[in-house]
């Protein structure tokens, strides 16, 4: 049996990069907006993008939008991967295709 990715298999962080998941390749969303679809706290999104930044699945870019503040995220490449073999992982388990 494969064991399954630690660092996505978290609930949070699962629900993180699912979402990040459905943005195309290239594309980012906001803080807050993420943080709305997932009805999460700002403290514990902001842990657990901390945890997914770490493993280099996700990037964290700060800027400013005139002079206010914004923070965008976006699933990397390597976080994209580990996504797509997570859920190629859960199918073979599940008796799916892999």
């Amino acid at each position: 049996m494969p064991d399954l990715d630690p660092v996505i298999h978290a609930q949070a962080r699962l629900r993180i990069v699912a979402a990040l998941a459905t943005l195309d390749a290239k594309d980012q969303i906001t803080f807050p907006r993420l943080q709305e679809v997932l009805d999460m706290t700002a403290g514990n999104l902001s842990t657990h993008l901390r945890k997914l930044e770490d493993a280099d699945y996700v990037i964290v870019e700060k800027t400013h939008r005139g002079r206010t503040p914004v923070t965008y995220i976006a699933l990397t490449t390597k976080g994209r991967r580990a996504f797509e073999d997570y859920t190629a992982q859960l199918r073979g388990l599940l008796g799916g295709t892999t």
